[in-house]
């Protein structure tokens, strides 16, 4: 039972990337599925989330306008495409999921506690 971020590398100021967090061992159709990010020296902090009943997104301040957080259920896969890329977006992104009864609220999915199952993190790196 896992989750697999992928999709990150090295990209220039303005540009774009896709991660993708594909799920094996168990089906995400249930599961409220967010990325997170950790910068060097920071604390991981939440990027995006989508809810499994209605499909409802959620974005921080600082990307809200620049990324996009979908999912196919049908490939059991989450994406977040990432446009207008900054510097200060490079971090580590870690896709994490929780079943969706277990947040008191929709928007309670930025939150990094509410989260059971973890994915190793993609690099990615906004540099000229």
């Amino acid at each position: 039972v896992q989750l697999q971020a992928s999709g990150g590398g090295l990209v220039q100021p303005g540009g774009s990337l896709r991660l993708s967090c594909a799920a094996s061992g168990f089906t995400l159709n249930t599961y409220t599925i967010g990325w997170f990010r950790q910068a060097p020296g920071k604390e991981r902090e939440g990027v995006s989330c989508i809810s499994s009943s209605d499909g409802s997104t959620y974005y921080s301040d600082s990307v809200k306008g620049r990324f996009t957080i979908s999912r196919d259920n049908t490939k059991n896969t989450v994406y977040l495409q990432m446009s207008s890329l900054k510097p200060e977006d490079t971090a580590v992104y870690y896709c994490a999921g929780t079943p969706t009864w277990l947040l008191p609220y929709r928007s309670a999915c930025l939150a990094l506690n509410y989260y059971n199952k973890w994915g190793k993190g993609t690099q990615v790196t906004v540099s000229s």
